[in-house]
């Protein structure tokens, strides 16, 4: 059995699985000797290990129980349980560096894994600003992006296909020279052997396939995943008979869409407008 990697700093549930994983590796146990002593499934002692899934106020509690951690196991899921990340994902983001090819789609804002960090930046401190996330939140939402960008360096490179409504390079962003720095490296990021980035005008309208960003993951073994977030809460469709007509809806919208040389003109050309 493959022992996925894991990078403590990349989240708080995936610093509470690294952990539990120590823990239990110190003591000699294997999941299924873990999994007997806490009464839970090996499958969910592994989906909390990899940071697929958040551990629960009772989970931790056995944890401290089998352990003698003194309530070190609740104080960590405690900090899970305040994350600023959807819930549903990080189980995403446990796929997406996995996948061998992502397609993505938003509107509003140019999707985190081609964020600059000054304007990744600028969009936390702006949650911050309203309310809605903490400054220690906003560190994190910066500290995963980072961590998902680095993923996406790996070799072989997946492939990354990217429709962008126009609204996301026309909305300014952290100001001139953020937008400036944002709009290079989109220029950079389509000039990449293994990317293709389409920007999706306004003049599809009602055409347009989605309301909501949309990602759609294939695995190493050709399986299919989507994930599709609202305001609160992210969704995770791994049964490919539901995934197959989001696909189909990607393709039909990237028809539609500019050519990535058409969405690069558009781009320099905003580019031309700021310092």
């Amino acid at each position: 059995m493959n022992k996925v990697e894991l990078d403590p700093d990349s989240s708080p549930a995936a610093a509470f699985g690294a952990f539990l994983r120590t823990s239990r590796e110190a003591r000699g146990w294997t999941q299924d000797d873990l999994s007997k002593a806490v009464g839970y499934s090996a499958t969910h002692v592994s989906a909390v290990e990899t940071g697929r899934r958040p551990p629960t106020r009772p989970f931790a509690l056995k944890l401290d129980v089998v352990f003698g951690t003194d309530g070190v196991f609740k104080r960590r899921a405690g900090e899970v349980k305040y994350t600023a990340l959807l819930e549903g994902f990080p189980e995403y983001v446990f796929h997406e560096r996995r996948a061998v090819e992502l397609r993505l789609f938003v509107l509003g804002i140019v999707p985190g894994l081609l964020q600059t960090k000054e304007y990744a930046a600028a969009i936390a401190t702006g949650a911050v600003r309203r309310g809605s996330i903490t400054p220690e939140q906003a560190e994190e939402r910066v500290k995963v992006l980072a961590s998902r960008q680095k993923q996406l360096r790996r070799e072989p490179s997946p492939l990354v296909h990217v429709v962008m409504d126009e609204s996301c390079i026309r909305r300014p962003v952290g100001g001139p020279s953020v937008m400036a720095g944002q709009l290079d490296h989109l220029i950079a990021f389509a000039e990449l052997p293994h990317t293709v980035l389409q920007l999706a005008p306004y003049a599809i309208g009602e055409d347009r396939a989605f309301d909501l960003p949309v990602n759609v993951l294939t695995l190493p073994d050709r399986s299919l995943m989507s994930y599709a977030e609202s305001a609160q809460q992210g969704h995770l469709e791994r049964d490919n008979d539901a995934v197959l007509p989001v696909l189909t809806a990607y393709y039909q919208m990237q028809a539609l869409a500019l050519s990535q040389a058409e969405s690069v003109a558009v781009i320099r050309q905003l580019r031309k407008e700021l310092p």
